[in-house]
């Protein structure tokens, strides 16, 4: 969903949250996360090896990005587009030594 149409409230379903449309959503039940609340205190970066795995393929950053913002909005932040994410995943990944994403 749009972040600007986010209301949490009213978060149910997967694709009620921030840059969730079916195709994340689908992703997201592939790692065994079937409502938003199972997103609390998770990892993004685990959950983004883990559908890598899964799939056999190296997925877009950008996916990254959109487990950064799912996580954090559960965890209590504002909704946030995706992108608003991409230099701090950036920043994550060469304080880990892993700057290949």
């Amino acid at each position: 969903m749009n972040p600007t149409k986010v209301i949490r409230e009213r978060v149910k379903v997967l694709t009620d949250l921030p840059n969730i449309g079916k195709s994340l959503a689908a992703d997201l039940q592939l790692l065994g996360i079937d409502s938003p609340v199972q997103l609390a205190k998770r990892d993004p970066f685990v959950m983004y090896e883990t559908l890598c795995k899964k799939t056999g393929v190296r997925q877009d950053p950008c996916v990254l990005d959109v487990f950064i913002s799912i996580t954090r909005f559960v965890d209590g932040e504002p909704p946030a587009a995706w992108w608003t994410f991409t230099e701090l995943r950036k920043k994550m990944l060469r304080a880990r030594g892993d700057a290949s994403r």
